[in-house]
């Protein structure tokens, strides 16, 4: 792909997963002017359907092949244990000059093996905006989602430049700020604050709700800000943190060690030790840069 060989525009677009990433980057598309019909894909026609009530698509489809045919842009929003076989079976109907992207949290060798399957004069280029929330399906997508939040993108070494920098700007102009980093380094980040976290929200969860039901209704909020995440679905979320399996599992066994800690000085009812722990954990918390969009 060589830089003039495209603008901002993207006369057809093609969406797989019409939630709340994938319906909200087609609400944001429409609203931006940045294409003209919008193709949804997916495995639930009552999805699809609504969707397109919505005004949210244009057309749907179940059938992968027959949604990309045309398409000039392509959006991964499916959970990301479907992605490759999802590329795999669509690969052959895309056009040359078609630029394919993703929301998945996480990247690895994901990254390349995408990049692999793309047909000569296709680019894929990995994206993983950090936006979201809760709420899922097409009627919790909203246009300004991806406003003032963060989207990192990850290229490799067999990345196109030229498509590289069509998507920074095209995430750019739905509303974000880009970052670029490593697929590897971006799954050892997120596992640490945002894949484990969410496995730490439902275990908590767990842990009250199998110990003592009845102390969830005292609950105040200080436990559900803390939990918030596991409201998130978890269907989706198992699928992340396998898929992210390695990360996580580094980042479950370092909060295991820093557990262990506490227990220990609450063993040894050791004040000092106690607070030691909790001041550290303050001042980096009070630390953390405001980015009151991300959310995911």
């Amino acid at each position: 792909m060589q830089p003039d060989d495209r603008s901002l525009f993207f006369p057809k677009t093609t969406v797989f997963g019409i939630g709340l990433l994938g319906g909200s980057f087609a609400r944001a598309l429409r609203q931006h002017g940045l294409t003209s019909t919008i193709i949804g894909c997916g495995r639930t026609e009552a999805n699809l359907r609504r969707a397109k009530d919505l005004g949210i698509i244009d057309f749907w489809t179940t059938e992968p092949s027959d949604a990309v045919l045309d398409a000039d842009l392509v959006l991964l929003a499916t959970p990301v244990p479907t992605f490759s076989a999802l590329v795999s079976g669509f690969r052959s109907s895309l056009k040359r000059g078609c630029l394919v992207t993703d929301v998945g949290s996480v990247k690895g060798s994901l990254v390349a093996d995408i990049e692999g399957l793309m047909p000569e004069g296709a680019c894929y280029v990995g994206s993983h905006p950090i936006a979201g929330g809760e709420a899922s399906g097409c009627e919790a997508s909203r246009a300004d989602l991806f406003e003032g939040a963060r989207c990192i993108l990850t290229p490799t070494a067999a990345t196109d430049s030229a498509a590289l920098a069509v998507v920074a700007a095209l995430w750019q102009a739905l509303g974000m700020e880009t970052v670029q980093m490593d697929p590897e380094r971006h799954d050892e980040i997120y596992a640490m604050v945002s894949h484990f976290p969410h496995v730490a929200a439902y275990a908590l969860v767990n842990t009250v709700a199998e110990t003592d039901a009845l102390a969830l209704a005292f609950a105040g909020s200080g436990f559900r800000d803390a939990t918030r995440i596991a409201l998130s679905p978890p269907e989706l979320w198992q699928g992340i943190v396998l898929a992210n399996r390695s990360a996580v599992l580094k980042s479950a066994r370092q909060f295991r060690r820093e557990l262990d800690r506490v227990i220990a000085a609450l063993e040894l009812q050791d004040a000092t030790a106690l607070e030691v722990l909790f001041s550290r954990a303050q001042m980096a918390r009070r630390a953390l840069p405001d980015r009151s969009r991300d959310r995911e």
